[in-house]
């Protein structure tokens, strides 16, 4: 029953910083899904006694891609696979299950928040027996491997049957299908105050849970609504569908409009949020108020002592270097460890595995701990929820009153997309070179201190990894300017601009920083070598 099947390599299977993300109708391409996964098992090499998850966001052709991905686990020798009903599994439910069960890895397929359907994304994530993200030196041997494969191994046999829960085999290989909800919901009753956030419904507060037709939609009915009592209708857009009903799902103020403009409008609940395709990503709205992801990071550690899982303490956090300082100062007050890494989750696992930090988050609107070795978007709300119901203040006057006491990061991040990849990395390239002369000059009336590339040593396996160029200046303001690794095709120049301070609290921060971006736009010519004079995307 086990073929071996000729091929011949593609030159774009090379992983971004959370796997694999190509266009659907790259990825639909006969032999492409099995020359991927093929090219993880010959890294892996002896799969005999291992276990792996699998499970996805239900976008278009996920169900063609894990039938493949069983009949080839089981014709190179996997033990067994642990399997999302129906094959759903939501990125963190995916972590703690490969934890929950000391499984050898897992790949969730998904694109994360990029667009779903024949004519959207396609990704195929590949964590390891951590539950996080491959280190890169992983991803760069199966990368060199899918561009000498020769064959791939496969078992002949019909579909699996996936929606009936219990266990079967095929070619030797034992096959559990589980409820993907089950064990999340679980974890998280462990964490925070479930009774506390279920009085605080009862008492008539109202939440509106946007799932953009992706994968948390069964998550957030069974938590928000079966659990905790909100109102029924309070989780909407809950179906995960394959193009997810048109909508793009990236929870931030461009993509999440319907949630935006419901939040910003007479009729606002008193709470909104929303996940991304995979749920691992998060807003936060109040009333006719938004919460940047920086700042919910640091509201977050700041209010850990509220949450019954963290009272005791906790030992650090960590933020990307691209987000902005305002979780640094939390950290200092609170006299905890505090750590800024490279893009990409799984800079975080190191040191959560090390005991270094339990909390960490990215300005990308991913936030988590270490309960899991992936960002968690429900998490993120309950998180929310269990500090409102604590103290019984709106979203609005958390936030106001967390600026009174460490002043305000004003914040802002740019996107450029679909850049030809050949200009974006002439472009970065050449804002390299030019940093070193960058020091001392005077701009728009700010100073700069330094600039130069943000490189990150880590301090447990002392590696070292550069990613991103960064201008400071001399009143703790910032200019960061990095690429992508999250595009399907093309590139994707992002710069994020932050001004700090401690007595304008309440300004607009498109406003405040206006000569910042003037000042990112000269020094990087992105107008002139681009043809763009205005960002795709403001977040």
């Amino acid at each position: 029953m086990i073929q071996t099947i000729a091929t011949t390599p593609f030159t774009d299977q090379k992983m971004g910083t959370a796997g694999l993300r190509r266009k659907s109708k790259v990825v639909i391409q006969p032999n492409y899904v099995e020359n991927f996964m093929q090219s993880i098992f010959n890294v892996i090499g002896d799969l005999h006694g291992k276990t792996f998850v699998v499970g996805g966001d239900g976008r278009f052709y996920n169900d063609k891609a894990i039938q493949k991905i069983i009949k080839m686990a089981a014709a190179n020798g996997v033990a067994k696979l642990i399997i999302g009903q129906n094959g759903f599994m939501s990125t963190p439910a995916g972590s703690n299950v490969i934890l929950k069960n000391k499984a050898d890895g897992g790949f969730i397929l998904s694109a994360s928040h990029n667009p779903g359907g024949e004519n959207g994304d396609f990704g195929i994530k590949y964590s390891n027996a951590s539950g996080g993200q491959i280190p890169s030196s992983i991803s760069d041997k199966i990368y060199q491997e899918t561009l000498n494969i020769k064959e791939y191994k496969i078992c002949n046999i019909d579909d699996i049957n996936l929606s009936e829960l219990g266990t079967q085999e095929i070619c030797g290989m034992q096959i559990e299908i589980i409820d993907p909800v089950k064990d999340y919901v679980e974890m998280m009753q462990k964490i925070f105050d479930f009774s506390a956030i279920k009085k605080l419904f009862q008492n008539g507060f109202t939440m509106r849970f946007d799932a953009m037709n992706a994968v948390t939609g069964p998550y957030a009915i069974k938590i928000f609504e079966g659990i905790l009592g909100a109102p029924k209708g309070s989780v909407v857009n809950y179906h995960p569908l394959p193009d997810f009903g048109g909508l793009h799902p990236d929870p931030n103020m461009v993509y999440a409009k319907e949630l935006v403009d419901f939040m910003f409008s007479e009729q606002a609940a008193d709470f909104g949020a929303a996940n991304d395709g995979d749920g691992d990503r998060n807003m936060i709205l109040g009333k006719g108020f938004f919460v940047t992801p920086s700042d919910s990071l640091a509201i977050i550690t700041d209010n850990f002592k509220l949450i019954p899982a963290y009272k005791n303490g906790i030992y650090g956090v960590a933020k990307s270097a691209a987000t902005s300082t305002a979780v640094e100062r939390v950290a200092q007050a609170h006299n905890i460890g505090y750590y800024e890494v490279p893009t990409g989750w799984k800079y975080f696992v190191n040191l959560m595995d090390s005991n270094r930090i339990t909390f960490c988050g990215e300005e990308s609107f991913g936030t988590g701990s270490s309960h899991i070795r992936e960002k968690d978007g429900i998490w993120a709300v309950l998180f929310w929820l269990n500090i409102i119901a604590a103290t019984g203040k709106s979203v609005e006057d958390i936030t106001r009153e967390h600026w009174q006491k460490y002043g305000r990061s004003y914040y802002v991040r740019f996107d450029f997309e679909g850049v030809d990849t050949a200009i974006a990395d002439k472009l970065m390239l050449d804002l390299e070179n030019k940093l070193s002369q960058l020091p001392g000059k005077t701009m728009e009336g700010f100073i700069i201190a330094d600039a130069g590339a943000f490189v990150y040593n880590d301090p447990v396996d002392h590696s070292s990894t550069k990613n991103g160029l960064i201008i400071r200046f001399t009143d703790g303001s910032r200019i960061v300017y990095r690429l992508s690794g999250t595009g399907s095709s093309g590139a994707t120049i992002r710069v994020y601009l932050e001004r700090y301070s401690k007595t304008n609290l309440s300004a607009d921060p498109l406003k405040m920083l206006t000569e910042i971006f003037k000042i990112a736009m000269a020094i990087s010519e992105i107008p002139e070598r681009t043809g763009k004079h205005k960002a795709d995307v403001v977040t």
